[in-house]
Parts: structure tokens; sequence; C-alpha cells
């Protein structure tokens, strides 16, 4: 069974008028590079881990850098959030604990600088 997350064509339709006009040579399978970068990112994958049925990870990697330069991603979000109530939110929670030593550095005078406080001059 594929973990693969492809967008339908309904979905790629609604976003398709954002994407930019093909210069010269035509692009891959926009629906294949797109889903793509859309997995590694929703995973919080590396590039070069993304599985090899979205193609070659330098083409995700490469087409999501120009189009985020270019503002794309900007657009289609923009223009999706604007449209309707989604029927699903998400609330990423997520947050950092300190080691329980972190603390005690101030104690032992690692950082006696930010104990005295501003110095007067």
């Amino acid at each position: 069974m594929s973990d693969c997350f492809y967008l339908s064509e309904n979905h790629l339709a609604r976003i398709r008028p954002y994407f930019p006009k093909a210069h010269g040579v035509p692009r891959v399978d926009d629906r294949r590079v797109v889903s793509g970068i859309i997995h590694v990112l929703k995973r919080g994958l590396q590039w070069r881990d993304a599985p090899v049925e979205y193609g070659p990870h330098k083409t995700l990697y490469n087409r999501f850098i120009r189009w985020s330069e270019m503002g794309v991603f900007d657009k289609i979000f923009k223009a999706l959030s604007s449209k309707e109530v989604p029927e699903q939110l998400q609330i990423d929670a997520t947050h950092l604990k300190a080691h329980r030593t972190a603390s005690s550095l101030l104690k032992k005078g690692v950082f006696p600088a930010l104990l005295a406080g501003p110095k007067a001059e």
C-alpha cells in the first residue's frame, strides 16, 4: 500500500490558475510535483527522503524554491483561504522543553553577565 498523497483533479483545477506560465520546455507533471511538495512539507521530510513516485527530489526542491520566491504559494494560500470556511481547522501545538539542567547554568556562573544586569557607565 502506497503512502503517497495526490491532489485530486478538482483540487488541482482550483490552484492551476495561480501557476506561472511555462516558457520554453514544458514543465513536468504539475499534479505529481505539487503533490510531492505537499507530501514532503506535510510530513516534515527532507527533500531527498521524498518517495520516488513523485519523481526526482531535486525537481521537487527546485520547483518549491522557485515558486516560493515568485510568491506562487502565497497567492494560492490567499485565494483558498478567502473563499470559504473550511470543514476542519488544524492547530499546531509545538513547544520546546528545556533540559532540567539548563536553569542551573545561571546559578553556576556560566553566564555571569546575565545576572549582573546592564553596565552603568
